[in-house]
């Protein structure tokens, strides 16, 4: 049996030259191309792909980094629930930085706040079950992707009757968010690269309807560079075919129906929120999740509501990271990037999150982006 290099059968340099050779040839005009998620943009910066691909082809940043479109009044929940007495606030790594209206978790940590960062959802479990004096709250993040990991925690928390352990949830999904874009009609958009890891949980089912509302080709891609080089192949053969189709580049991971064990789990927990307000971008109806009322004895937003910030927070006025973040500008446009915001003090989340495309520019963009050159 053949076996496959899964990293670098697919970071060859021959195959990218290749690639970019048959798109330069059947490439005839200009292509905006969103590429949603942020671990793309970061293959596209860390790769270079920029420079070996013909000018016609413009990547543009979409919103698929779910720090990057966490507004400041969640921030200040898991901070005033990190501030409550008897507690221990845990979440995933990125979001710790992300700042709030007045502070961030880890500048709160650093005063001796019991905030921990997991590198799994379940490692919440052990703390729960080591510390039964104190309230454990899981702040809970991310798209599809890791939707079911937090099902699953609930799922054992439930099991082992933990009465001391809530949940946060902040969970977004990816249609809704590109519907919104779209529908705004500010972004000039052709074509969408899909997340790969999205659709792994989802399947690419999801994506048809905007293929064919907006007539705009949709290749779910891996994070590979010859992956994100065979998608842009793909968009520009349906664009001169005239198509505007669903196409599966990732089929080594990604089916159309996805994964319905997962679906499964979190339809059981999970349900629609009427609105969710994401970061820089504004309210979006049914694009994140919320605890079913079942499950209410488990929900921080229900068990501590009294000490829940209501107000709803802007970014400061000179980030431009909502922009970036619809596809209307690129970090370089902004005038504190790489100066007041930098990944160590970082203005806006887009510069916070290690998908964030500010965060991608400051670390690779002064190497390999056509004409442009960081200060």
């Amino acid at each position: 049996m053949c076996e496959v290099d899964l990293i670098e059968g697919f970071r060859d340099p021959t195959h990218m030259q290749a690639l970019a050779a048959l798109i330069k040839k059947e490439c005839h005009s200009k292509i905006n191309i969103m590429e949603v998620c942020g671990g793309h943009t970061h293959t596209i910066m860390k790769f270079g792909l920029s420079q070996i691909l013909p000018e016609q082809i413009e990547f543009v940043h979409g919103p698929g980094c779910p720090v990057c479109i966490m507004p400041k009044e969640r921030i200040d929940h898991a901070i005033a629930l990190a501030s409550m007495p008897n507690t221990i606030l845990t979440t995933l790594g990125d979001m710790i930085r992300v700042p709030g209206s007045q502070t961030s978790l880890q500048k709160l940590r650093a005063e001796g706040k019991a905030i921990r960062s997991l590198y799994s959802p379940l490692d919440a479990l052990k703390i729960a079950q080591e510390n039964p004096d104190k309230n454990v709250v899981f702040f809970a993040i991310g798209f599809e992707t890791t939707t079911p990991m937090s099902a699953v925690l609930i799922q054992h928390a439930i099991a082992l009757n933990l009465k001391n352990l809530f949940f946060h949830i902040n969970h977004v999904t990816v249609p809704e968010a590109v519907d919104a874009i779209m529908g705004g009609g500010d972004a000039h958009i052709d074509a969408f690269l899909g997340p790969s890891h999205v659709s792994v949980i989802t399947g690419y089912k999801i994506y048809e309807t905007i293929a064919s509302t907006y007539h705009t080709p949709v290749v779910v891609a891996g994070f590979e560079p010859t992956d994100v080089m065979e998608s842009v192949l793909r968009v520009v053969r349906q664009i001169n075919a005239g198509k505007s189709e669903v196409e599966n580049e990732y089929a080594r991971a990604v089916s159309r129906e996805g994964n319905l064990k997962a679906q499964e789990l979190i339809e059981t927990y999970f349900e629609k929120r009427e609105h969710f307000r994401w970061r820089g971008i504004g309210d979006i109806a049914k694009s994140a999740l919320k605890l079913k009322a079942e499950y209410a004895m488990y929900d921080a937003e229900v068990v501590f509501d009294d000490i829940l910030p209501k107000v709803e927070l802007n970014d400061h006025k000179l980030c431009i990271c909502g922009d970036i973040l619809k596809g209307k500008a690129k970090p370089f446009d902004c005038k504190v990037f790489g100066k007041a915001c930098t990944p160590s003090n970082p203005m806006g989340s887009c510069m916070v999150s290690s998908e964030g495309a500010c965060a991608a520019y400051f670390k690779y963009g002064a190497f390999n982006l056509k004409g442009v050159k960081r200060d």
